[in-house]
């Protein structure tokens, strides 16, 4: 049974947790590894592969317990659902196993990091149907229950304390996403990618995104985040205020100011500036009534722009 699910302590908004940084970016540009789809649980097949992921955690481990923080762990499994899993040559069956892999390589890291100041708290990864960065092929509401339960499922029937929906792209997916996740009373939360405007891709605003999946689900999601996109591609989003601000516990941004777009085309990694990043951070803290619980990297980041993040928001006296 999942040691939080009943109790998260990604609540406390006197703590700090934090989540890791672009793992497929630093796969990719980092270590020189060819993830076909950008697909980083298939190198859970072999040892070797393993080791790669491993170490991109236990890095983040020995951050957050330098720092007396706690620590969110996400599966690697942004790829792993059903139509990704067919490019790439997994089985219905072999997919649930490579979620249940996931889970068990955090289990191993959750024992090895955790200590009564660092609780670690370890999301299943779930991520969109489509791109990740476009909104060009949407399903409805109830096409995105059934498609994405099944992944939710195999969670559920894990030690994962939760499930987190990243890099979504329009409203539909996200409040299929929870609806599933309700069904399989799986706590869950949704992280919505927006582009340079400060909207989703789909032309949707973040506001009428977490209204809506909050009205539709009777407010089931445990809270938002937004990552895949700079600070300053939301910053006046976030400025406006509003209860909906509210319901935003935390941010993996990216490293770069470039538009997905342009990071697509990209053929060298922009990983900015990790001090500016953290800055960022600071600043955007200071529109949320409650300091934020979770924060993390997603493009481009490792765990220099995690530090410098984490060292920005403790200054600030978070706890």
């Amino acid at each position: 049974m999942s040691q939080y699910r009943s109790c998260l302590p990604l609540l406390d908004p006197d703590r700090l947790f934090l989540a890791s940084g672009g793992l497929e970016t630093s796969l990719v540009f980092h270590e020189g590894i060819d993830l076909p789809h950008f697909a980083s649980f298939t190198l859970l097949k072999d040892d070797a592969g393993t080791v790669l992921i491993e170490q991109h955690f236990d890095r983040l481990g020995a951050l957050a317990r330098d720092r007396e923080t706690g620590l969110m762990l996400s599966t690697p499994t942004w790829r792993a659902n059903r139509d990704w899993g067919r490019k790439l040559g997994y089985s219905e069956r072999a997919l649930d196993e490579a979620n249940r892999l996931a889970v068990d390589l955090l289990l191993r890291q959750r024992a090895k990091w955790q200590t009564p100041k660092t609780p670690v708290v370890i999301s299943g990864t779930i991520g969109p149907r489509g791109d990740g960065y476009q909104a060009d092929m949407r399903m409805s509401v109830d096409a995105a229950r059934d498609y994405h339960r099944t992944q939710i499922e195999t969670f559920a029937a894990t030690q994962a304390d939760l499930a987190g929906g990243n890099t979504l792209t329009y409203i539909d997916e996200a409040i299929g996403m929870a609806l599933a996740a309700r069904a399989c009373a799986m706590p869950i939360f949704l992280s919505f990618t927006v582009e340079t405007d400060g909207r989703l891709p789909s032309g949707e605003t973040l506001r009428d995104a977490i209204e809506r999946t909050d009205a539709e689900t009777g407010s089931y999601a445990s809270f938002f985040m937004i990552n895949c996109a700079h600070p300053t591609h939301f910053k006046s989003t976030l400025q406006a205020g509003g209860d909906w601000v509210q319901r935003i516990r935390g941010l993996r941004a990216n490293a770069s100011r470039r538009s997905h777009a342009e990071l697509n085309e990209a053929l060298k990694l922009d990983d900015g500036d990790p001090i500016d990043l953290g800055e960022q951070y600071k600043e955007l803290d200071g529109f949320f009534q409650r300091p934020m619980s979770i924060v993390g990297g997603c493009c481009g980041t490792d765990v220099r722009h995690v530090e410098q993040i984490c060292r920005a928001i403790q200054r600030m006296g978070h706890a």
